[in-house]
């Protein structure tokens, strides 16, 4: 008879380093069930969102390859705080759907562990039910910036109201089971700090 399988959530704010600690685990023998992929590809040209954001949202937020245009939604969600919720509305149920696919697929598969990697876990109040455990990938919030306008190069003011829309470090790290402190830490240490960890989720 098989172990039960672990469900671990994985999530951070941006910039934080949860893909890189998500790789890790994928390494170690996790199967992952990444929400950002899952809506990257609905969202894609062809993707189950795309004729209802075109819909609701009109033309505007569709490209000429007919992909949303993640810009111009962006643009949007932060001058209408309600247009986020229709956003999330269109797009979050297609996202567990998939993710429960996903998942399902991974315990036929026998996997030991099953990494959810959930940036807006905390902020969703859906997701901790349906996990046992979560792990926090947490680094200050100057570091979060610096990284990502260096990684996407987005302004500094556009990165505070990226972060400024997710929940804070204190919220996220009131619900980590174990957390991970990506402060001053080299890739190396990184990996090896996550490998250790690692073992506590069965791999």
């Amino acid at each position: 008879m098989h172990p039960p399988v672990q469900r671990l959530g994985l999530t951070g704010g941006i910039g934080s380093g949860k893909s890189t600690v998500a790789r890790v685990l994928v390494a170690c023998g996790a199967a992952l069930v990444d929400a950002d992929a899952i809506s990257r590809q609905l969202t894609a040209p062809g993707g189950a969102a795309i004729g209802e954001l075109a819909t609701r949202f009109g033309p505007q937020v569709i490209t000429a390859d007919g992909a949303m245009d993640r810009d111009r939604m962006r643009q949007l969600v932060f001058s209408d705080p309600a247009i986020k919720g229709q956003l999330e509305a269109i797009i979050h149920p297609l996202v567990s759907l998939e993710s429960s696919r996903q998942a399902r697929a991974a315990v036929a598969a026998g996997r030991a562990c099953i990494v959810f990697d959930i940036p807006l876990l905390v902020e969703s109040g859906r997701w901790r039910q349906q996990l046992d455990r979560v792990l926090v990938v947490d680094c200050l919030e100057e570091t979060q910036i610096a990284r990502v306008m260096a990684r996407n190069a987005l302004s500094r003011e556009m990165v505070m109201k990226i972060i400024a829309g997710q929940a804070s470090r204190a919220q996220r790290l009131g619900a980590a089971d174990a957390c991970i402190c990506n402060e001053d830490l080299s890739l190396q240490a990184l990996e090896q700090e996550v490998r250790e960890l690692a073992r506590s989720f069965g791999l």
